[in-house]
């Protein structure tokens, strides 16, 4: 494993994915494997979902007008900040990054490896 990807992957135990979207705070809580949200800039938060069927999540961001998370289950999609959640494809349960670079997503696997979709996720090429 990379050590980049090794410090990822210990901030994101100690830390959990946080991103701000609109006037709140939303995070991934890895303690409790919950969506958790804050209004008043993370000194308190709440539960908003914790439904084990997003999985254990890896990487979590803003992408338009939804939040988008990669995790074992594969690349979901909420369109209710994190409320419920909705599979946009299982093909790529091995991601471990996301991020939004303007017209297309990209994702990262641990083996280095770096994929693209043109359509918000639901579609992934490996790029060479």
């Amino acid at each position: 494993m990379r050590k980049n990807a090794a410090l990822n992957i210990i901030l994101t135990l100690v830390m959990g994915l946080m991103v701000t979207f609109g006037n709140e705070l939303i995070r991934y809580n890895p303690s409790n494997k919950r969506i958790e949200y804050s209004t008043n800039r993370g000194s308190s938060w709440y539960t908003r979902s914790s439904s084990s069927s997003i999985g254990n999540v890896k990487a979590l961001i803003v992408y338009g007008n939804e939040l988008l998370l990669c995790s074992d289950k594969g690349v979901m999609y909420s369109t209710n900040k994190g409320a419920s959640w909705y599979t946009r494809t299982t093909s790529h349960r091995d991601f471990i990054d996301m991020q939004d670079a303007g017209k297309e997503l990209l994702a990262t696997t641990s083996d280095g490896h770096l994929y693209y979709s043109t359509n918000k996720g639901a579609s992934w090429y490996r790029r060479r």
